[in-house]
């Protein structure tokens, strides 16, 4: 028997064997290769709005200093100086521009991910290599989720800098109608809610993607998913996140966030809301048409509703739980994003080439 043919033949085999997959860290450069489009996007959008808030803000600051520190109160000089502050930054006020940042990024980066993969038949190829399927797909959805969350919470911290002149104390008396920071709108984009709804939409886009395998239905169904959710735990959810408190009347006191309201008689719930027109005309006819505070010399009507027995009460989450609700809130979008990941990454896994 020759040396040759006593060659130890599961040499090779075991070589095959013994192969590791590749690092996670080549991932990165793929993802950049793959995404950088998107990133690039994402990276535009977010320094646009971050240049308005710094250009803006800084104006806005200034007023208020200026406002603050005129004297006499009433001159003519200052009240030209208070008017000049709340009119600066009149369309970022409201939030409204930046409520679309989270939807947009979970539609345009998030949505396409793997649904873009799945239209070109382009998983074939990228499943098959020495990544791995699941791998491949948990690497890409854990690198664009923080880089995204990372991108939005920086504007978050802009947003909050921002809008520090309109919750202080001097700006109570220079805003006819005061900023509640629990405010739909106001609050999403302030603290950890704003990088929390981020890389939520992000997560329901690359899952929709994965579950409708068609980028532009994936893109439509992650802005209608997004625009609910966000709808339902600012109409409603976020509200509830800790008990109310109740107080006597219709006002909240300070800026408070009103959840609702009631009017009670002998024990009894008669009716939710504020008084209606059918309460006065039932109960207080002469001052029916006299509504809320009463006026024009005939007394109050919600005074003569109260001596008919009326007791109204209110709900109401003050603005000191501001950073409980932030933390709440920013918790279960953290718990909701990472259970859409598993679940996106499940279902890549159990897809057959």
């Amino acid at each position: 028997m020759t040396a040759l043919s006593t060659m130890p033949e599961p040499t090779i085999v075991k070589h095959d064997a013994d192969l590791q997959p590749l690092p996670w860290r080549r991932m990165a450069w793929v993802v950049w290769r793959q995404h950088r489009t998107a990133l690039l996007g994402v990276f535009a959008l977010i320094g646009a709005l971050a240049l308005v808030l710094l250009i803006v803000g800084l104006q806005l600051h200034h007023a208020y200093v200026a406002a603050t520190a005129c004297r006499p109160a009433n001159s003519a000089a200052c009240m030209a100086t208070v008017a000049h502050f709340n009119g600066i930054g009149n369309f970022l006020s409201n939030g409204v521009l930046f409520l679309i940042v989270p939807p947009l990024i979970g539609a345009f980066v998030g949505a396409p991910l793997l649904a873009r993969e799945f239209e070109a038949g382009t998983f074939r190829y990228a499943w098959t290599q020495g990544f791995g399927r699941w791998r491949w797909t948990l690497a890409k959805l854990v690198a664009l989720g923080v880089v995204v969350t990372v991108a939005s919470g920086a504007l978050s911290v802009l947003a909050s800098w921002y809008y520090q002149p309109y919750f202080t104390s001097g700006s109570r008396s220079l805003s006819p109608t005061p900023f509640n920071p629990l405010n739909p709108g106001l609050f999403e984009q302030r603290g950890v809610a704003f990088a929390g709804w981020t890389l939520a939409a992000f997560a329901i886009g690359a899952l929709a993607g994965v579950l409708i395998r068609r980028v532009v239905p994936a893109i439509v169904t992650t802005l209608a998913v997004c625009g609910a959710l966000a709808f339902a735990t600012g109409g409603w959810l976020r509200m509830h996140y800790l008990t109310p408190l109740v107080t006597k009347g219709l006002n909240a006191p300070g800026s408070a966030r009103t959840v609702s309201q009631w009017a009670t008689r002998e024990g009894r719930v008669i009716f939710t809301g504020p008084p209606t027109f059918p309460i006065y005309q039932q109960y207080c006819p002469s001052q029916a048409g006299l509504g809320k505070g009463g006026g024009s010399g005939q007394g109050d009507p919600l005074q003569c509703l109260v001596q008919h027995g009326f007791t109204f009460w209110t709900s109401y989450q003050p603005a000191s739980r501001f950073w409980a609700f932030q933390w709440i809130e920013g918790g279960w979008l953290l718990a909701l994003s990472v259970l859409l990941i598993a679940v996106t990454v499940w279902l890549v896994r159990r897809r057959a080439v």
